[in-house]
């Protein structure tokens, strides 16, 4: 199968039943330890049967265990490699790590992040996104907390490129502008677990408006996911101190410039245009060495 399966397993995880979610709990937490147990042994410690391990593997896309725990061992394999690559003995932060550990296992991860979330991507959706937003007369951008961040930038994007461009901070103004959306507009809504209310709704009423909806999301089956015409997958992993407002915005952020730069492409003469007229408006406004010597 296409992908990481712990990869898949994370993003499957909110759409389980219970007990398959215990299952893959117990993966997620000791892929190399799963790896070698059986399935008798797997089901011991998910407090479950093995006709439900069975279960869990066909609802996240296996034929039964055997075809699972080898892709397990090679996803798990790979993770060690990385590891080694990296110089790190192990993801996770700890409380003796030095301050050279926290840098370099962040570093690790979030690096992942992006490069799990691109070989992960679907570049079908991602260039049918393109091609709406590089066509509307109109692009509305929603997202609440950390995910309103990755809403800002791509927003602030887009309109330095002269794209008309609405990225209301406002919750309720969000719910406002989505009402506003007609035929051929575009509205993309950014939340890492796809259940925020404020954004769903934002969504719902842009799909109603007749605009087409695109979704950046970590789960592709969450409820944003369902109302979109295009799905944006992040694979960000939460460790110990990374909750998911922390480690979504780096994999949201990536996902952002892969649009970005894909519908300046588009729009390559007007882009080139709209960025040095973006440049030369603001350029009077730094400061150059002279002026900050002269302080």
């Amino acid at each position: 199968m296409n992908g990481d399966v712990l990869v898949r397993l994370r993003q499957a995880l909110p759409t389980l039943r219970p007990a398959e979610a215990r299952i893959a709990t117990v993966v997620l937490d000791d892929p190399p330890g799963v790896v070698g147990a059986t399935i008798t042994e797997l089901a011991a410690r998910a407090g479950t049967s093995q006709a439900t391990v069975v279960r869990f593997c066909r609802a996240v896309g296996y034929a039964g265990y055997p075809e699972f725990r080898i892709d397990l061992a090679q996803a798990t394999s790979r993770r060690a490699v990385e590891l080694e690559r990296s110089g790190i003995a192990e993801g996770e932060i700890n409380r003796t790590d030095t301050a050279t550990d926290v840098v370099s296992k962040i570093a690790f991860h979030e690096a992942r992040t992006i490069e799990e979330t691109a070989r992960m991507l679907d570049l079908d959706a991602l260039e049918h996104a393109v091609e709406a937003v590089a066509s509307a007369p109109r692009v509305d951008v929603y997202g609440a907390g950390s995910s309103g961040l990755t809403a800002q930038d791509l927003g602030q994007k887009l309109t330095r490129i002269g794209i008309a461009c609405f990225a209301p901070v406002d919750l309720h103004g969000q719910l406002q502008s989505a009402a506003l959306l007609g035929e051929g507009c575009v509205a993309v809504a950014v939340s890492h677990t796809g259940t925020t209310m404020e954004t769903v709704q934002a969504l719902t009423l842009a799909r109603d408006a007749g605009a087409t909806t695109v979704a950046v999301t970590n789960f592709p089956a969450s409820p944003l996911a369902e109302l979109a015409d295009v799905v944006l997958a992040t694979t960000a992993r939460e460790t110990q101190f990374r909750s998911g407002a922390m480690s979504s915005r780096i994999a949201q952020l990536a996902v952002v410039d892969f649009l970005f730069v894909r519908v300046a492409q588009r729009r390559y003469d007007r882009t080139t245009a709209a960025l040095k007229a973006t440049y030369e408006a603001v350029r009077p406004h730094r400061l150059t060495n002279g002026s900050r010597a002269a302080r």
